[in-house]
């Protein structure tokens, strides 16, 4: 089958059927794992036993290239689509409003706000990650390989209408892919704490909501960008909040403007200085 269920080394104790029991083990490249932990180590490939190593001089340049690339569309508000070398699709933040250009293999969603979210997902839709759980306060917990991607979340609380915070409300979701960390804030409503970075631990590649306050106000979003120190962070949600966010940032990080609808990055073309590209039809 596409799909393995995976459960990272140090979070999740699994009980109950044989299936789950037998899930693969899937490691997070991203995420450092404190010596200190029983049985814990830094994630590493060198130290990990089993998965392949695609040496540089073993082949093409041209064919290293494709191996190592991953694709980002920028589809509409929180809705990003990326494509895995291996051709996995991903769809972000997806409610049906704005389609990728084919149906996607996995779909995160977050309820903030019906944009955010369908409870009517294709059929053709392998894997649907909701961000919240549908017991109250309780977390959500995706780790899940799906082809050459491997996903994971990071809960975080959302504000509810009547100005309240609801426990566990949105989903930070991970997706590691090529060697690549990509994050994808969701609806995120407050700043994180170091509990939450560390969950999270490296991200390359950062989504950020950029919406003039109705998640955060630029100031408090930057200061998650600079801790996370993303190499590459990609705005989406409120195209007209656009300007006044780059006009706080300006001096932080190096502004860009994509040229293409798809965003090709891999680890040996992420900007040296952590720079905001503004994708196609932001």
């Amino acid at each position: 089958m596409l799909r393995t269920f995976a459960f990272v080394l140090f979070g999740i104790i699994v009980s109950g059927s044989a299936a789950a029991q037998e899930a693969a083990m899937a490691v997070s490249q991203c995420q450092a794992i404190a010596y200190s932990l029983p049985g814990g180590q830094f994630a590493s490939l060198s130290a990990t036993e089993g998965l392949p190593v695609i040496r540089a001089q073993a082949e093409p340049q041209s064919d290293l290239a494709d191996k190592e690339t991953v694709e980002i569309t920028y589809v509409g508000h929180s809705t990003y689509f990326i494509e895995t070398p291996a051709g996995v699709g991903i769809a972000t933040d997806y409610s049906g409003v704005y389609r990728p250009v084919r149906v996607p293999d996995v779909v995160t969603m977050n309820k903030a706000h019906s944009t955010h979210f369908t409870l009517a997902p294709d059929a053709g839709i392998e894997e649907v990650l909701p961000g919240w759980s549908d017991v109250p306060g309780e977390k959500a917990q995706h780790n899940v390989v799906v082809g050459d991607a491997y996903i994971r979340n990071v809960t975080t609380d959302i504000r509810s209408w009547d100005g309240a915070f609801e426990e566990n409300g949105n989903s930070i979701f991970i997706f590691e892919i090529a060697g690549l960390c990509i994050g994808h804030l969701g609806h995120l409503h407050h700043e994180l704490t170091d509990s939450h970075y560390a969950e999270i631990g490296r991200l390359d590649i950062l989504m950020v909501p950029v919406d003039g306050g109705l998640t955060m106000g630029a100031d408090s979003m930057s200061r998650v960008a600079d801790r996370l120190r993303s190499s590459l962070i990609l705005p989406m949600h409120r195209p007209s909040a656009l300007d006044r966010f780059l006009g706080m940032l300006a001096g932080k990080f190096d502004i860009r403007y994509a040229s293409e609808p798809i965003i090709r990055v891999s680890m040996r073309t992420l900007p040296k200085r952590p720079t905001i590209l503004v994708p196609q039809g932001m």
